[in-house]
């Protein structure tokens, strides 16, 4: 089974457990259905507002674009403080300033429904386009949840045995060191 085969049976897994799957380059900046306005982006903006809006209904439209702009714009000097932070976000909920009644007041927005996993939105995509560091890297699959990349999958050609799983791993680091910004909501 060659590695286009291997993505091909990975996808349907997915789509058989009930998540969407989309072709990474149909839902690029210059694609048939955009999803983002740049190759740098990891997020997967509109998807994680309507998700965000949809789990938060009690927030106004202001805290739910406060608190995608902050999931945009990891703050911290390393990847390892970024991901540490946006872990804290997911299980606690991102914390925002709302308006009431003219007073600002501390909320939370909250980034995935663990109770009902129904309630979120799953897209696995495959061949998801970064700009990398020194060039565009592209990744097998990039699963997200809510708009929000949470796991990246590099799969190796089966029928080549010169390639194992030690080569996998090492494009996984080459995407840490390339694209970091797609690692701030994956664990490295």
């Amino acid at each position: 089974m060659n590695e286009s085969d291997l993505e091909r049976l990975c996808l349907s897994w997915f789509r058989d457990s009930g998540w969407d799957c989309r072709y990474g380059p149909d839902i690029a900046p210059d694609g048939e259905a955009p999803e983002r306005s740049d190759y740098r982006e990891v997020l997967l903006r509109p998807r994680l507002i309507e998700a965000l809006a949809k789990l938060n209904p009690q927030l106004p439209e202001s805290a739910i674009e406060e608190a995608a702009t902050i999931l945009s714009r990891p703050k911290q000097p390393s990847l390892a403080m970024n991901n540490r932070d946006f872990h804290t976000a997911l299980v606690q909920g991102l914390p925002v300033e709302v308006d009431e009644d003219g007073e600002r007041r501390g909320d939370r927005v909250r980034l995935i429904d663990f109770e009902i996993p129904s309630n979120n939105d799953f897209l696995a995509v495959n061949q998801f386009t970064i700009m990398g560091t020194k060039q565009p890297r592209r990744p097998d699959i990039v699963l997200f949840v809510n708009g929000i990349p949470l796991a990246v999958i590099e799969l190796k050609n089966l029928a080549d045995e010169s390639i194992g799983i030690e080569d996998a791993f090492n494009q996984l680091q080459t995407y840490k060191n390339e694209i970091p910004g797609l690692f701030v909501y994956t664990r490295p």
